[in-house]
């Protein structure tokens, strides 16, 4: 007589649960980020004196595809200010300003919710 291998009814129930539970994760990941999206697009813009202390590149790297073989990056810029009370605080630069700006700089910053939207340095 043959013993029956391993039984693997399980699979049938646990694979198509793994597959709702990540879809549910992504809706939700991109229900959060769209709410973070218009939060910020409705805040009213505010322009002050800021002081430019730092800058920081983050560099996201992502692998997908059925075999792994497709792979893409995406790159954050961040711009930290220091306002005339001596808090600082970071900004997420939506408008490019990374390259046009350096630490040091003082002027004028357009802030918008989360994001730094323009900077007029002071000459």
């Amino acid at each position: 007589m043959v013993s029956p291998g391993p039984d693997f009814g399980f699979m049938f129930t646990l694979v198509p649960t793994l597959i709702a539970i990540g879809f549910i994760v992504m809706i939700v990941i991109l229900i959060l980020n769209g709410a973070r999206y218009f939060k910020n697009a409705r805040s009213p813009r505010t322009s002050t004196y800021v002081r430019i202390i730092s800058k920081r590149m983050d560099t996201r790297h992502h692998t997908g595809g059925a075999n792994g073989n497709v792979h893409s990056s995406r790159t954050y810029y961040y711009i930290t200010l220091e306002f005339d009370n001596g808090e600082r605080q970071e900004y997420l630069d939506v408008k490019r300003l990374y390259g046009l700006v350096a630490e040091g700089d003082t002027g004028y910053a357009a802030i918008q919710g989360e994001w730094i939207v323009a900077f007029e340095r002071e000459v």
